[in-house]
């Protein structure tokens, strides 16, 4: 004989109901355009954020005050991590900084856009200072500018 239990089956309803619901409250938050955000990040201290193309990216350095080459150093996906250990907490509290946060996107897949700077003040002849941008979807999401020398710094976007 086969026994089903009603209450049984009605309290996994619930509870998957509840977890889809859930999803979709997150995806909604965080958007790969941004367009779910709660907040105004899509400018910070009227700067665009907007990163639907290389162009895009290298019109935000520019109203940062900074020129690039055309053509970044490198591309590469990046997984934020889905807990922070020490250093990602300190490089998060950088861009917090800058009024960004990393912390919403913990666990996403990003693309992490890396050029050189030439007109840094103090470095104009020297290609080791670095702009990497942060991009998830269509938005820039956190970032750094860099020296890559032996006594470097690192500083916010903003």
């Amino acid at each position: 004989m086969f026994l089903v239990s009603l209450k049984s089956l009605k309290g996994k309803f619930i509870l998957l109901f509840a977890a889809v619901l859930a999803a979709v409250i997150v995806c909604s938050v965080i958007s790969p355009d941004g367009s779910g955000d709660n907040e105004d990040t899509s400018q910070i201290n009227t700067v665009s954020l907007s990163a639907s193309t290389q162009d895009e990216l290298i019109s935000f350095i520019s109203s940062l005050g900074y020129t690039v080459k055309n053509e970044p150093d490198t591309v590469e996906e990046i997984i934020i991590p889905e807990e922070f250990d020490n250093i990602y907490e300190q490089y998060n509290e950088l861009q917090k900084s800058s009024g960004l946060d990393l912390s919403r996107y913990k666990g996403c897949t990003a693309k992490k856009w890396t050029f050189t700077i030439t007109d840094y003040p103090g470095y104009e002849e020297r290609d080791c200072i670095k702009i990497n941008l942060i991009v998830y979807g269509k938005r820039i999401i956190g970032g750094d500018i860099c020296s890559v020398e032996l006594d470097g710094f690192m500083t916010g976007l903003l």
